[in-house]
């Protein structure tokens, strides 16, 4: 998804070793500017203070913008957290999560297409003579 909405190369990290980041983005070819992500794949619970905590110190020292995807959604001390910490963090529930699929095209398939035609009046306009 990230890479449709125009971001650059994605590096997924080692689940055993991620240290609470999920991936990071390099936005540039030399890796100085990177955003990290964190993804959240819950049924029911929503993302808490907590997982934003640590998302932060997985975050110090090497980058203060990060990407926090969950497919629930976040409860309110989470959102608190995020807005006020020193890092640019933006959050992605669910519903913006499909939004944003559905937008760019990722985890759908068109199904029909349909092409409307209108009367184009200018092309009807008498010419000066």
């Amino acid at each position: 998804l990230l890479k449709k909405m125009g971001y650059g190369e994605f590096i997924e990290t080692p689940k055993s070793r991620d240290g609470g980041i999920d991936g990071i983005i390099n936005e540039d070819q030399l890796g100085l500017e990177k955003i990290y992500i964190q993804a959240k794949r819950f049924a029911k619970d929503k993302v808490r203070e907590p997982d934003i905590r640590n998302f932060i110190g997985a975050m110090s020292g090497d980058t203060t913008r990060g990407i926090f995807v969950t497919t629930t959604g976040f409860d309110e001390n989470a959102k608190r957290k995020a807005k006020e910490a020193h890092h640019k963090i933006i959050l992605i529930d669910g519903i913006k999560l499909v939004d944003l699929m559905y937008k760019f095209g990722v985890g759908v398939q068109i199904k029909d297409s349909y092409e409307i035609k209108t009367i184009d009046n200018d092309f009807f306009e008498l010419e000066d003579i």
